[in-house]
């Protein structure tokens, strides 16, 4: 056992009577010491529950002969930070929470893991822990928000944002602002669309890290707490078969993730995660073979904010597994590889059901014959940007218009609202990358009142920061270089025509090379937003949206 070097023999003695200051006895001792890792807290919707999850993976490790050991890791909720300088502090919490887990896990010994996230960071944070560490780890995160209901109509905090926006256009009034308020969230849990925490606990599914129903089975739900007993039973057998998280986070692995990512139309902010995970699992994984899945990979499904489906849905017509069945009868996944199941995907997959094909959709009668997300190149994003196509109405595949150009997300929200963006604008938002927001901060709040005020068919938004998954229309995000590098977008000036193509996978604006260069030449980089803190040395450390945001 790992935690041998902290438990056996004379030189541990002084350990030893630390473990009995804890209460530890003898014979838990005598066991394989297993972390339950918590992201519980009071202020996270998601996460308010997570203290029930981990009890019950305490108990499925103790009734399969190891002794669970609870250790914390922060969350930060991305719908409360949203809009205002908490937004920063979203993203740049993953590194933290990698960083602190690495330390509690190999500073202690621990022998596995069980990992217990929830909300948008904390899975690929946690993931890339994993990787890292490599001893016997399983997934069970805390399950999504049921659906809101207002006015007889399911709904989720997408809908909740852009009421905001309707309002702003005048129509929608307050009291009715106040009935999503009252009604849109209704139960803990990650919210309940095709956001970024549902989308990472679904592809903790497919990348082989969690148990089925990992991704879809509700917060509110009995099996979500059997779900964790088991979790916590397995990650035992995981640990006398020696099968560690490097044996299952594979080249092919992250292939499966990025092909039921394009199935499901998960958010854009996952071709961030998938390869940081991918980096710390030492995968190298090019965001250029994200397009070539696309192709072949049909969009099967369209929950919120795409559609009008949620994850309990999801769950109800036999979840991640039943949409990797149905990509596999065309052969679309890697099947032999192993699992934390103990079996490999083809077996944990071979059996499941679709039932309910307007959930899920057949893959012989898909939403379209392409993935959820496409990855755009051009003059103005040589390196890439990043959309959700399955959540762009068809008019807007194509789109050019004219560049409105904001260098921060206050500006662009105040246009907006104040009625200064009409039909046909591409709204340009800049200097919110990695480096220069810094923290890469979502743009739900734009989008969403782009959506509220009946211009989500019209105008599109462009930025080299990122979106929430609850953003839906015509919403670029990821655009690098960023401008804090002098990347083209920084270049861009008021008026400029922008081209987007979606189907073509371009993203170009409408001047010429020498021009550019022109400006280029006359551009001077920014001074930093931030001097002080952590958020100064993630500036000085992080890279490239285009690679994953990871840290130097």
């Amino acid at each position: 056992m790992k935690s041998d070097s902290v438990k056996k023999g004379m030189q541990t003695a002084p350990q030893r009577s630390l473990f009995n200051a804890l209460g530890l006895t003898k014979e838990e001792l005598e066991k394989p010491l297993v972390a339950i890792v918590s992201s519980y807290n009071e202020i996270v919707p998601g996460h308010m529950n997570l203290d029930k999850i981990v009890e019950a993976a305490k108990l499925g490790v103790a009734m399969a002969g190891g002794t669970p050991i609870v250790f914390p890791a922060i969350a930060v909720c991305d719908g409360i930070a949203m809009g205002h300088v908490g937004m920063k502090y979203s993203l740049v919490t993953r590194d933290l929470i990698a960083d602190s887990t690495e330390c509690m896990a190999l500073a202690h010994a621990f022998d596995a893991m069980v990992m217990v996230p929830n909300c948008d960071k904390n899975v690929p944070g946690l993931l890339m822990a994993a990787a890292r560490v490599n001893i016997p780890t399983v997934f069970v995160s805390g399950g999504p928000m049921l659906a809101g209901h207002v006015q007889g109509q399911r709904t989720s905090l997408s809908s909740m944002f852009e009421a905001v926006g309707a309002h702003a256009a005048g129509k929608m009034t307050e009291e009715q602002v106040d009935d999503y308020v009252s009604h849109a969230c209704p139960t803990c849990g990650s919210c309940s669309g095709m956001y970024t925490a549902n989308s990472m606990n679904c592809l903790t599914e497919a990348i082989g890290m969690g148990l089925q129903g990992n991704g879809t089975i509700p917060a509110v739900y009995s099996d979500r707490i059997k779900l964790a007993k088991h979790a916590g039973m397995q990650v035992m057998e995981m640990y006398k078969k020696n099968i560690r998280p490097r044996d299952i986070m594979c080249e092919k692995a992250f292939l499966n993730a990025m092909t039921v990512d394009m199935a499901l139309g998960c958010s854009t902010n996952t071709m961030l995660h998938l390869p940081a995970i991918a980096h710390e699992a030492g995968v190298k994984l090019n965001l250029d073979i994200a397009n070539e899945i696309s192709a072949k990979t049909p969009n099967l499904c369209h929950l919120a904010p795409a559609g009008h489906t949620y994850m309990e849905q999801l769950n109800e017509a036999g979840g991640v597994y039943a949409v990797m069945n149905e990509l596999n009868k065309k052969g679309l996944l890697y099947t032999d590889l192993m699992t934390v199941t103990g079996k490999t995907v083809g077996e944990n997959i071979e059996h499941v059901v679709n039932r309910n094909p307007e959930v899920i959709r057949p893959i012989d009668n898909p939403y379209s014959e392409t993935g959820g997300i496409a990855v755009l190149k051009g003059n103005l994003a040589p390196d890439s940007g990043v959309v959700k196509r399955s959540a762009v109405v068809p008019e807007m595949m194509v789109h050019e218009g004219p560049a409105r150009v904001f260098d921060c997300e206050e500006d662009a929200i105040a246009a907006i609202k104040g009625g200064k963006i009409v039909a046909g604008d591409v709204v340009v938002i800049r200097y919110e990358g990695p480096k220069g927001g810094p923290g890469m901060r979502e743009m739900l709040n734009p989008t969403s009142a782009i959506a509220g005020m009946g211009l989500g068919s019209s105008v599109a938004l462009i930025t080299d920061g990122r979106f929430s998954g609850a953003s839906r229309g015509a919403s670029i995000g990821h655009v690098s270089p960023e401008a804090a590098v002098g990347g083209p977008i920084a270049l861009v000036e008021e008026g400029d025509i922008i081209k987007i193509n979606i189907p073509e996978n371009t993203l170009m604006v409408d001047v010429s090379d020498e021009e550019m260069e022109k400006r280029r030449k006359n551009w001077q980089p920014r001074e930093p937003k931030v001097t002080s803190g952590y958020l100064r040395r993630y500036a000085n450390m992080v890279t490239s949206g285009s690679t994953g945001a990871i840290l130097k």
